[in-house]
C-alpha cells in the first residue's frame, strides 16, 4: 500500500503532551510512547484534519523554513510505529499491540503516597548523608569482598548471598513500585540484566504520562529504599558490636549488596536509575543509543554507515558530554568488578573445585556441587537475559 503526497491518513487513537523541549506522543491502544519535535506534532495535527500529505508539507515548509520537511518520510516513519490506521480509506493491516497487562493496582494510591511526599523525600536524603558520613568517618564499615563469605560451607554462603541479594532487590523495586502507586500508574516486575549482573526490573513506562518534574521521584524511589536499608545496617553494627557473629555477618552482607549496588546506579553509562534522571532532566532522551553511536564513529572498524544518527537541534553537545561518562563509565565499573566480583568468585571458586575429587559420599562434595548449580543457574538467567534483549532488539 503506498502513500503519495496527495493521501489521506488515519491515525491510531493518540495523546500528546508538551515535555521540556518536544512532545511525547502516546498509543493508547499499545500503551507505547515516542518523543517528537513540534513540526512533526503540527503535522500529526493538520493530518487528523484530514488534509493531504502534499498540502501539509507546502505549509510545514511555510511555517518552519529551518526544518528539513518531508511528509513522505514521516509517514512512512508513523506506519513502522503503527500509527496509523487508514490510507485514503484503506484500512492498514498491522499486528495488534494492546497493553500489556500490569499488575500492582491492588495497592492503593494512598499508601505510594504515604512513603513518597515532601516530608519522606526529606528523610530519605538524611539518611542518605549520615550514611555517606558514617562511611567516611569509618572506614571499617566500608565492605570488603570477604563479607559475602559468612560460613565455611559453601552452600550457606551461596544460600545466604542469593537470600540477602534478592530480598534486598525485592525493597529496592517495590521502591519503584511503590512510588509508581503513589501517581496512580500501572506497572510490573520482570528480569534483566546489568553487564554481568542479574536483576529485576520495574516496568515504568507509563511513568511519560507524568510532567517531567514529578518524574525523577520515580526513578529515585529505589535508591530511597536502599538509603533505608544502609543506614539501618550500619548502625545496627555501630550500636551492637558485640552480637552473634552470624548477626553481624549478616548485617556487613547487606552493606556489601546495597553499597554496590548505590554504585553501579552511579554508572549511567548503563540505563541505571540515575541515567533515566539525567535524561529527565536535560530533557533529551536515548542519550545511551546516541552517545553509542558517537563512540562507535570514533572507532573505525565499529564505523556504521546505514545507521541515521537521530539527533534533535542542540542535543549534540549534550550527547557529547554523556559519551566522555559513557567511556569513562565502563573503566570505573570493570575496576568495580575487579576488586570485588572477580575476587568473590575465585576465591569461592578456589575452595569448591577442589572438594569435586572428594567422595561422593562426602558432604564437602555435594556442598561444592549445589553452589556449582546455583551458580551456573545464575548464568543460565544471564544468558537469556542477553539472548531476549538482543533478539528483541534484531527482530
Amino acid at each position: 500500500m503506498g502513500i503519495s503526497l496527495s493521501s489521506r491518513l488515519l491515525l491510531v487513537s493518540i495523546d500528546i503532551r508538551r515535555d521540556k523541549k518536544h512532545y511525547i506522543v502516546e498509543d493508547i491502544t499499545s500503551g507505547e510512547f515516542y518523543e517528537m519535535p513540534e513540526v512533526c506534532i503540527e503535522a500529526i495535527k493538520l493530518i487528523e484534519k484530514g488534509e493531504k500529505l502534499g498540502e501539509i508539507e507546502e505549509a510545514l515548509k511555510f511555517n518552519f523554513p529551518d526544518e528539513e520537511v518531508d511528509l513522505l518520510d514521516f509517514s512512512q516513519q508513523l506506519l513502522e510505529m503503527d500509527l496509523i490506521e487508514e490510507i485514503d480509506g484503506v484500512k492498514v493491516e498491522k499486528m495488534v499491540k494492546e497493553k500489556e497487562n500490569l499488575g500492582f493496582q491492588w495497592i492503593s494510591p494512598k499508601i505510594g503516597k504515604f512513603f513518597f511526599n515532601k516530608i519522606s523525600l526529606l528523610v530519605y536524603v538524611s539518611l542518605f548523608l549520615v550514611s555517606l558520613v558514617l562511611l567516611i568517618s569509618k572506614p571499617s564499615l566500608i565492605p570488603s569482598y570477604e563479607d559475602v563469605f559468612i560460613s565455611d560451607v559453601m552452600i550457606v554462603n551461596m544460600i545466604a548471598y542469593l537470600g540477602v541479594t534478592f530480598s534486598l532487590v525485592l525493597v529496592h523495586e517495590f521502591g519503584h513500585i511503590l512510588a509508581m502507586r503513589a501517581y496512580d500508574l500501572p506497572t510490573k516486575l520482570g528480569i534483566g540484566h546489568r553487564l554481568l549482573l542479574v536483576v529485576l526490573e520495574t516496568d515504568m513506562a507509563s511513568v511519560w504520562r507524568l510532567p517531567g518534574k514529578n518524574r525523577n521521584v520515580l526513578y529515585l524511589a529505589g535508591l530511597c529504599f536502599d538509603t533505608v536499608i544502609l543506614f539501618g545496617t550500619l548502625m545496627s553494627k555501630l550500636i551492637f558490636p558485640n552480637a552473634s557473629g552470624i548477626f553481624l555477618s549478616l548485617m556487613s552482607l547487606a552493606v556489601y549488596d546495597v553499597f554496590i549496588r548505590v554504585i553501579y546506579q552511579c554508572c549511567v553509562y548503563m540505563k541505571t536509575d540515575f541515567y533515566y534522571v539525567i535524561e529527565n532532566v536535560t530533557g533529551y532522551y536515548n542519550l545511551m543509543e546516541n552517545a553509542q553511536q558517537k563512540i562507535r564513529n570514533r572507532i573505525p572498524f565499529l564505523k556504521s554507515a546505514s545507521r541515521k544518527n537521530e539527533v534533535f537541534v542542540g542535543e549534540k553537545y549534550v550527547v557529547y558530554g554523556y559519551s566522555i561518562f559513557y567511556a569513562l563509565g565502563v573503566s570505573v565499573t570493570l575496576l568495580l568488578i575487579s576488586i570485588y566480583y572477580i575476587p568473590v568468585l575465585l576465591y569461592a571458586l578456589e575452595l569448591a573445585l577442589p572438594n569435586l575429587i572428594e567422595p561422593a559420599t562426602s558432604f564437602v562434595f555435594w556442598d561444592a556441587v549445589l553452589f556449582l548449580s546455583q551458580f551456573l543457574v545464575i548464568c543460565i538467567l544471564l544468558l537469556n537475559s542477553w539472548r531476549k534483549k538482543y533478539l528483541e532488539n534484531n527482530m
